[in-house]
């Protein structure tokens, strides 16, 4: 009998995802983002799921030959671009879509020849991660639209506060700056990510790209069942001890928490080598037999501990969630003082997999 811990991938959760993004934008095309292996539900589940995207978006290059030979015709957009000279190749053959943000890969398509490439042209509207400043952008457009290796330019920045309206550097600005620095080109438009699907729907333009959204998390300031998404992965396991404490008793490495009364604990098979986080402090929601309690002490290498106290029927082999059906995975990432998108992403390669749909 296998170890009790698996990591549930729901098809028809990413279908009624990817559905929801698309209406929040009516018009827009829509580019699911697949990479980090779909945010850690696997490209194949994603291949399924978003069968009706109108293209997919990724960083690994691999993963994408991958899609292509599993039989994804439509685009393909690799949103770092080229690495190197050599992978210009494996681009043409495959038809993949660059995203072209520095001079070396404008370089890299200069001394290219071949079958010509769609690219997208990133504007650094703000954010200071990728992309041309905006006093560069007008001349790398010129350059790209001049080489017969471009078959079309599109352009895209990225928001980084669309869910924070407090914040200094807003959509509103970064758009404002975007528009200002690309002013009478003729090119689609890719500008909104999950947050700016979900909190800015004032925003328009021809292409959005959902990612976490569209697995059942969100970025922040409401909770993905506010907005009608739903969890694609659930991270369940069971009970494979149960503990009595006396007032006094201590839990796990380093004793952090000790016991003010006589209670019963659980022992859950999952830990900080399967994707837990180790950081999560006791008080992290959990679900034992399908009631809401909380992790105790510190989390182990393939173990942590429950709070059984109002649980009267757990035992052996009662079933766990972590994190996922009945449990928000935004949830659970709060209380461990991170994001829901690293939790999806961690979960380690010994985690049995299922995948189910409907």
């Amino acid at each position: 009998m296998p170890r009790p811990l698996v990591a549930i991938t729901d098809i028809s959760a990413m279908r009624s995802n990817l559905a929801l993004a698309r209406s929040m934008m009516p018009g827009a095309r829509v580019w699911a983002v697949v990479k980090a292996d779909a945010y850690g539900h696997g490209l194949g589940n994603a291949f399924k799921a978003f069968e009706h995207a109108d293209g997919l978006s990724l960083v690994e290059l691999d993963r994408a030959v991958i899609l292509r030979e599993l039989g994804w015709q439509k685009p393909l957009m690799m949103m770092e671009g080229m690495f190197s000279f050599d992978e210009v190749d494996t681009f043409q053959r495959y038809q993949l879509q660059p995203v072209i943000h520095n001079q070396a890969q404008l370089d890299m398509l200069q001394h290219a020849s071949g079958a010509p490439l769609h690219v997208h042209l990133k504007v650094n509207s703000g954010m200071n991660r990728l992309g041309f400043a905006p006093a560069q952008v007008q001349q790398a457009y010129q350059r790209l639209c001049a080489m017969p290796v471009v078959s079309g330019v599109s352009l895209l920045t990225h928001f980084a506060n669309a869910e924070n309206p407090s914040a200094s550097l807003t959509p509103q600005l970064q758009l404002q700056r975007f528009r200002a620095c690309t002013e009478g080109m003729m090119a689609e438009l890719s500008l909104s990510n999950s947050a700016a699907v979900l909190l800015q729907s004032q925003i328009k333009c021809d292409w959005i790209r959902p990612g976490v959204m569209l697995y059942g998390g969100t970025p922040g300031a409401a909770t993905a069942q506010s907005f009608g998404l739903k969890p694609a992965m659930t991270l369940q396991s069971e009970l494979i001890s149960v503990q009595q404490l006396q007032p006094g008793d201590s839990v796990g490495y380093g004793s952090v928490f000790t016991a003010d009364k006589a209670m019963r604990i659980g022992i859950v098979a999952c830990g900080y080598a399967d994707g837990y986080p180790r950081h999560a402090p006791t008080g992290t929601p959990i679900l034992v037999n399908g009631v809401r309690t909380r992790v105790l002490g510190r989390v182990s290498m393939d173990m942590l501990s429950v709070d059984l106290s109002e649980i009267f029927d757990a035992e052996i082999g009662s079933k766990v969630i972590l994190w996922g059906d009945g449990l928000p995975i935004d949830e659970v990432a709060a209380a461990a003082g991170t994001i829901g998108y690293e939790l999806m992403c961690a979960v380690a390669p010994r985690v049995r997999r299922e995948t189910r749909e409907g």
